[in-house]
C-alpha cells in the first residue's frame, strides 16, 4: 500500500500552537500527529508514501530526515512556494510514486483504528476514488444513489447543492447524505483529467464534476474518528489515544 499524507496545512485553528510549529509535528500524548499516523500506515503496509509541505516546511523533512523516514520510502512534495490545496496537493503528489497503482489519501490531523490495509484491499480496484464516508452531524454532505456512487455535494444550512445531474439538483433530498473523513483512495488513472485544473483547487470539487464520467464510490464506516483540528480536540485526542492503547 502507498500512502499520501496531506501535512501542509497552516493549521489556523490549532494557534497559538502552530504560530511556531507545523500541525503536522503538534504531539499527542507526545508523539507528533505524523508519527502516529505513518507508524500506523506501515503496520498496514505501506512501504512508500508522499508527505506534503509547506507551513514550516523545513521542520517537517528535518524530523522525517532525523527519524530516517520511519524504514520506508518517504518522498516529500513541497508547496512552499504554493499551497495546493488538497486536488493540487494530490496532482502533484501523485507523479512522485514509484508506479500507478492506486494510493491511499489520509489527513495528518484523523485519528482512527480503522484497518486501513483490509479496506485498501478490499476496495482500491472497485472504483477509481473511494471516498470513506460516515452518518456524522455536519452542515456539508456528500450525497450518494443506492449503488454508493458519489452523486453530488449539499450545504444542509444554506441548501446550496454541488453536482453534474440535473436529477440530483431538482431532488437532492432523495440521495443518502455522508459525511466525508478525509480519508480516501485516489487512482492515477485520474491524473489526466487533473491537467484543465491549473495548480491549486480541492479534491472535492473535482470529484464532483469527475463523477459525472467516472465512478467515484463512496464506503460508508461507522466509527469512533477523532479530527484534530482545534485546541480543544487535543484533549479528546488524549483520550482517543489512551482507551486505545
Amino acid at each position: 500500500m502507498k500512502s499520501f499524507i496531506l501535512a501542509a496545512g497552516l493549521g489556523t485553528r490549532l494557534k497559538p500552537l502552530t504560530d511556531t510549529t507545523p500541525k503536522a509535528l503538534i504531539p499527542v500524548l507526545g508523539t507528533p500527529l505524523i508519527e502516529i499516523l505513518i507508524k500506523r500506515l506501515i503496520a498496514n503496509g505501506c512501504d512508500e508514501a508522499v508527505v506534503n509541505v509547506h507551513h514550516f516546511a523545513q521542520q517537517i523533512v528535518d524530523f522525517l530526515q532525523e527519524k530516517h523516514h520511519f524504514g520506508i520510502t518517504i518522498h516529500i512534495s513541497d508547496e512552499s512556494a504554493q499551497l495546493l490545496e488538497t486536488g493540487g496537493a494530490i496532482k502533484k503528489a501523485g507523479r512522485l510514486f514509484s508506479d500507478d497503482s492506486p494510493f491511499l489519501v489520509h489527513n495528518v490531523d484523523i485519528l482512527h483504528h480503522l484497518d486501513l490495509q483490509a479496506f485498501y484491499r478490499q476496495y482500491a480496484h472497485q472504483a477509481e476514488a473511494v471516498l470513506l464516508v460516515s452518518q456524522r452531524d455536519t452542515q456539508r454532505y456528500l450525497l450518494f444513489n443506492d449503488k454508493d456512487e458519489l452523486v453530488g455535494w449539499t450545504n444542509i444550512k444554506t441548501g446550496e447543492v454541488k453536482t453534474p445531474f440535473d436529477e440530483v439538483r431538482a431532488n437532492a433530498g432523495a440521495y443518502r447524505r455522508l459525511a466525508f473523513s478525509g480519508i480516501h483512495i485516489f487512482s492515477p488513472s485520474l491524473l489526466p483529467d487533473m491537467d484543465a485544473w491549473g495548480d491549486r483547487f480541492s479534491i472535492i470539487d473535482f470529484y464532483l464534476q469527475a463523477c459525472a464520467t467516472h465512478r467515484i464510490m463512496g464506503v460508508e464506516k461507522n466509527m469512533p474518528l477523532v479530527d484534530v483540528g482545534k485546541l480543544d480536540t487535543l484533549h479528546a485526542a488524549e483520550a482517543f489515544l489512551n482507551s486505545n492503547m
